[in-house]
């Protein structure tokens, strides 16, 4: 895996209790927690970093980084981008706003609008 790439998210996800979840924004409250490791990657899934950077950041995390860290944040990228949870680009992205923020942050009701103008469809995997 080419760790020079940006990687971004293609989901509405929330982040409550420590828990990252998948979440319909027209049913806020019927959620799809993740694994912790998936969980992670989608709330870094920012567009302006590169997977290197993220790597770099999550190995601070800990007083003594893992050993296998490197090849399973590939393996968690590579998982959520063959489920287009993630894409990877070759330069940073700018995300919508409704896919900015966990959903406990977002003004509802301006992303169901910026989504209906959009079209947005996170299984299209329109964000490339």
């Amino acid at each position: 895996m080419n760790s020079a790439k940006y990687f971004h998210r293609n989901v509405i996800f929330s982040s409550k209790d420590k828990q990252v979840s998948l979440v319909d924004i027209n049913q806020p409250d019927r959620v799809t927690p993740l694994d912790e490791w998936l969980g992670i990657v989608v709330a870094l899934a920012d567009g302006q970093h590169t997977i290197q950077q993220m790597i770099d950041f999550m190995s601070k995390q800990y007083r003594e980084a893992p050993v296998n860290l490197e090849k399973t944040l590939h393996s968690v990228i590579e998982r959520l981008e063959e489920g287009k949870l993630v894409q990877l680009s070759e330069s940073a992205v700018s995300l919508p706003y409704y896919l900015t923020l966990p959903i406990e942050e977002l003004d509802i009701e301006k992303a169901k609008k910026l989504i209906m103008e959009d079209g947005y469809n996170s299984s299209s995997g329109r964000l490339s």
